[in-house]
């Protein structure tokens, strides 16, 4: 399975920005409101700044107290981004993900970022298809 099949069965909600002088106030706001895990940083909506999780939030929040709230989301973003292709095999990208130690990747194509996949997208996608296989496994052994 690639990358672009596990965006394609994801549902429409698109990827959820901030701006970098956006508050980590307001970045938690939205992290509870919408239930997802992190946020893309984004100047002007389709460039990748950087990236920025609850994971990340609550290692700062660790280490500044209360005050980081008021601190801007470039302040503690994840700059340095990994990221895939939709033609990248999940696979590979889960063992990135594993390997990195991170849940979150954005998917580039051509410069521009198309997508935001988690390591629950390929977890779940790889299970889809090992189900699949089992499937098909057992319809040749019963000679279905």
């Amino acid at each position: 399975m690639i990358v672009s099949q596990i965006l394609k069965s994801k549902p429409e909600m698109g990827v959820v920005s901030v701006t970098p002088d956006a508050s980590v106030s307001e970045v938690v706001g939205i992290l509870s409101d919408k239930r997802i895990g992190t946020v893309v940083v984004s100047k002007d909506g389709v460039s990748l700044d950087g990236i920025l999780s609850e994971r990340d939030v609550v290692r700062e929040l660790g280490r500044r107290g209360v005050a980081l709230m008021a601190e801007p989301a470039s302040a503690i973003m994840t700059a340095k981004l990994v990221t895939c292709r939709p033609t990248d095999n999940a696979d590979a990208v889960l063992t990135m993900m594993t390997d990195g130690r991170f849940r979150h990747i954005p998917v580039m194509d051509e410069g521009k970022m198309i997508g935001l996949i988690s390591i629950g997208d390929v977890v779940k996608a790889r299970l889809s298809e090992l189900s699949m296989e089992k499937d098909a496994l057992e319809g040749m052994i019963m000679g279905h």
